[in-house]
């Protein structure tokens, strides 16, 4: 049985970054220092990468099986990257929230722009986006990874520059200079939100 107190305070936290701008170390190293909070394990039609499993680090599924989530309804929200599908498990967000758990959503620009227009009022939401130091510093990135071929490289850097543009349509940005500030300055954007909403809360609430 959820705790209706929790409920109230739980909330979804949207991350995006660039490929290679580091978003899934950073969601790792605060879920380590956030027990309760749960990650959202995206589903996507890629093949996994050296060591990723189903069910931990994505839901990986045919093109096929995919759609066929789609036409159910059961993805809060998918979209098309890197000639890949990709889109969230709407159950088990809502699940996680109802049992009082903040529930972190990595996700990329375009999913996250549908997230955010779907969810409004009915599901409360912090996004952080997440900037590299500079396009060198990415390129390097995603170079040292050693996952994708020289010209998946440039097409990725090229995508990039895109998706930068839409960073100040989150409420944070967070520039990944080292993993640790990062993840600090991170827990402070949670934290600002947190009192806001709760703030806010507390004076419809007195009204």
């Amino acid at each position: 049985m959820s705790d209706p107190s929790r409920e109230q305070e739980a909330f979804l936290i949207i991350v995006s970054s660039p490929s290679g701008g580091g978003k899934t170390t950073i969601v790792e190293r605060l879920l380590k220092r956030h027990p309760d909070w749960v990650r959202s394990i995206s589903a996507t039609t890629r093949l996994p990468r050296t060591g990723e499993k189903h069910g931990v680090d994505y839901l990986f599924f045919s093109p096929e099986a995919f759609q066929e989530l789609e036409k159910k309804g059961a993805l809060l929200e998918s979209a098309k990257v890197f000639d890949q599908l990709y889109g969230t498990p709407k159950g088990f967000v809502l699940e996680r929230l109802k049992e009082g758990k903040n529930v972190i959503l990595a996700i990329d620009v375009q999913g996250a722009q549908i997230v955010r227009g779907k969810t409004g009022k009915d599901i409360p939401f912090v996004s952080i986006f997440i900037l590299p130091p500079s396009l060198k510093v990415l390129r390097e990135r995603l170079e040292n990874r050693k996952t994708d071929k020289p010209e998946e490289i440039e097409r990725r850097l090229q995508i990039a520059q895109e998706e930068i543009k839409a960073a100040g349509d989150y409420d944070f940005t967070v520039i990944n200079q080292t993993l640790e500030e990062t993840v600090l300055e991170m827990e402070s954007c949670i934290e600002k939100f947190r009192k806001e909403r709760r703030k806010k809360e507390n004076a419809i609430r007195s009204n």
